[in-house]
């Protein structure tokens, strides 16, 4: 049966995040996450491999450790210890050590991208690094790590005097090693990602400049740019802030055309921020929606399922292949849209979207989630080899079981909090 046959339910009944088998389901999952990447991942000489398929380590007896695995494994660590699954401060210990003895560029300030047994590797410093390591310096504050504090600080003294455009408000780029050279690059990623970050610092810290900026990026990123683009994310940009619709770059970090898992990722994160910040930026909330509905109608595969990984400026695809994480931010924009919007539609998403994860990406022999799939929903390993992180999955299982109200970190918090006043 192709996906074009499948009608979408109807949903005048309860949501799923209401009832106790889904909620059950969802618990399941996530711990069947902890269960394939937390040990398996620790490097005892430092840090955390990337797995294969079958969940032993990648890269041999000295693999690199990019900056952003190391922080999201802090990240993931840091909620399982919030949710009560045991080992996980451990591994937050580890990451965060780690992080701040070895990626730390001591010299230079920052933290560097790549570090491998010898010391660091790769030593550009990228916004997009510096942003995680920010989200996990402050997911470590929540659960009191005592480097926290001290992290935090660091990272958001770098943040402020080398990545922060206060006149666009926005963060460049990339830098090399010893911050001499800029490169012309100013992209929309590492901001939605800075973005996730702010807010996480806001609600660790109380600090309302972070959840400033937050909202200014998203002014730029999508009220000015995405919005008049008929609700697509515009992801490449000269360093004047202009569009560059013909940017070739990585085809992981940095694909060109445009890509409908950011569309969901922005959906979830302009509710979060609308919800933390200003409600009078109603605007937010109707981008929302809209970036949503876009990703659904140009991005879904109508055929096989699945979302295209990249679409060209004529809404045709270029990179069919279905990679893990869309589907992931797409179940957890789904599930924030859901308890906020009394239109059927997000809710018959979300459980289309869970019916396809389940039976497409969940790897239900081996564990984890398939990282990349054909256009016909064969597994393939064309962009990404074994499964590269626990991140994307963990947060889509876990974001539908709390209140969306803020990130997840603090919606656990305050859940626990709930728990303790009715006891």
């Amino acid at each position: 049966m192709t996906d074009a046959t499948i009608s979408l339910p109807r949903t005048n009944s309860s949501l799923w995040s209401a009832r106790p088998f889904h909620r059950q389901y969802l618990m399941r999952q996530a711990n069947n996450l902890f269960d394939f990447f937390m040990q398996a991942s620790i490097n005892p000489k430092g840090g955390f491999f990337e797995l294969h398929d079958e969940g032993k380590p990648l890269g041999g007896d000295n693999p690199a450790r990019q900056i952003h695995v190391t922080t999201r494994m802090v990240h993931c660590a840091a909620i399982g210890s919030l949710i009560g699954r045991p080992g996980s401060d451990e591994i937050v210990d580890h990451g965060m050590r780690y992080v701040w003895e070895h990626h730390r560029d001591a010299k230079h300030g920052g933290y560097a991208w790549g570090v491998n047994n010898h010391g660091i590797s790769d030593g550009s410093k990228q916004a997009y690094g510096h942003a995680f390591v920010l989200l996990a310096a402050s997911s470590a504050k929540v659960v009191g790590h005592p480097l926290a504090d001290q992290m935090l600080a660091d990272v958001t003294a770098v943040i402020n005097a080398k990545f922060w455009d206060d006149g666009r408000g926005a963060v460049r780029d990339e830098y090399n090693q010893d911050w001499s050279t800029l490169l012309p690059y100013r992209g929309q990623n590492a901001n939605m990602h800075m973005t996730e970050a702010l807010m996480a610092a806001f609600e660790a810290t109380g600090d309302r400049s972070y959840l400033t900026k937050a909202e200014r990026i998203a002014e730029l990123i999508i009220a000015k740019n995405a919005v008049p683009l008929g609700h697509r994310v515009a992801e490449h940009f000269d360093e004047n802030w202009v569009l560059d619709k013909d940017y070739e770059g990585n085809e992981m970090f940095r694909p060109s055309g445009a890509t409908p898992g950011h569309w969901l990722e922005w959906s979830r994160l302009l509710f979060q921020l609308w919800t933390l910040g200003d409600k009078r930026l109603s605007w937010m909330t109707d981008a929302a929606r809209h970036l949503f509905v876009q990703s659904i109608e140009l991005g879904w595969d109508k055929v096989h399922g699945g979302f295209f990984y990249t679409l060209d400026w004529d809404n045709k695809p270029i990179m069919r292949e279905k990679l893990w994480w869309p589907v992931s931010e797409a179940i957890g924009a789904a599930a924030v849209l859901s308890t906020h919007e009394r239109d059927d539609y997000f809710q018959s998403w979300y459980r289309r979207l869970w019916d396809y994860a389940e039976n497409h990406v969940i790897d239900h022999a081996r564990g984890g989630w398939l990282s990349e799939l054909k256009e016909d929903l064969t597994p393939t390993s064309r962009l990404f080899v074994g499964k590269p992180d626990i991140y994307h999955a963990l947060q889509a299982c876990l974001i539908p079981l709390y209140p969306a109200t803020g990130s997840l970190t603090a919606a656990i918090i305050e859940a626990d909090h709930t728990v303790k006043r009715h006891h």
